[in-house]
């Protein structure tokens, strides 16, 4: 839960983690649906040989927040590899087949 400081600094914020978020939520996968106002993101933990996954957290962002967010990892990920080297990718990655709700607007 973030809260607006009162301590008289103008333009910060203090940003409270709660404890049951504190150790996160694993994610190997992410499907990104999108309407005209809204994104959406389902992060999903993935296990081998298991053939069904649920999703473990979704997130719903504005447009704008969204073109935000991928800026500060595109950001973070140029950081990251200059400072540990480039991370290697597959060219192509496999997704299942995802037969959850389909967004609408």
């Amino acid at each position: 839960m973030a809260k607006n400081n009162q301590t008289g600094n103008p333009g910060k914020m203090e940003i409270e983690l709660p404890e049951t978020e504190a150790n996160g939520t694993y994610s190997n996968l992410v499907m990104i649906t999108h309407s005209p106002s809204e994104f959406i993101l389902d992060f999903i933990a993935v296990m081998p040989g298991v053939p069904k996954a649920k999703v473990a957290k979704r997130m719903i962002l504005t447009p704008d927040h969204a073109k935000r967010l991928a800026t500060a990892l595109n950001d973070n990920v140029k950081r990251f590899e200059d400072e540990h080297g480039v991370i290697n990718t597959r060219e192509k990655v496999e997704i299942p087949m995802y037969r959850g709700p389909q967004p609408e607007a």
